[in-house]
This record gives C-alpha cells, structure tokens and sequence, in this order.
C-alpha cells in the first residue's frame, strides 16, 4: 500500500514531507523511530507502522515532559511553602 510522505527503497524508508501542520509534527518523530530502526537493523515497519510507532513516540515523550514539569512545580512548591 503506497502512502503519502512514506516510500520504502530496498530495507530503508525515505521519508518525504509536505507542509502541513501535522506532517511537521510527524517529521521529527518518525525520523527517530526510523533512525532507532536503521541503526539496530531491526526488520523495516509497513509505513502504516512507522507512523504508528511515530504516535506512540510522541505519547512518550509527551509523558515524560509532563513528568518532568509537575516533579518541578512540586520541588518548587516543597522548597517555597
């Protein structure tokens, strides 16, 4: 199944973009996960896949980002109270 944006060469994905909002927030996400595959030669995802494993990637860091920050507000708080 051919898919915009996603295009297999042989064992690597090239990843080609246009300029919506979501495609930007995709980009940087799916070249990681990308990255992460190529690197460790695990076997190349569908581009349906790829992009699932894009979301999941930015749940992630989405969580830790807002770990991060109520940790902060609670030493802060700990700290000023």
């Amino acid at each position: 199944m051919h898919h915009p944006g996603i295009h297999l060469l042989g064992r690597k994905i090239l990843i080609t973009w246009t300029c919506s909002g979501l495609d930007r927030l995709m980009k940087p996400l799916l070249f990681l996960a990308t990255a992460f595959i190529n690197t460790f030669g695990i076997t190349q995802p569908t581009p349906e896949a790829a992009e699932r494993t894009a979301r999941i990637l930015a749940v992630m860091i989405l969580g830790v980002l807002i770990a991060v920050f109520v940790v902060g507000v609670l030493v802060l708080r700990a700290i000023y109270h």
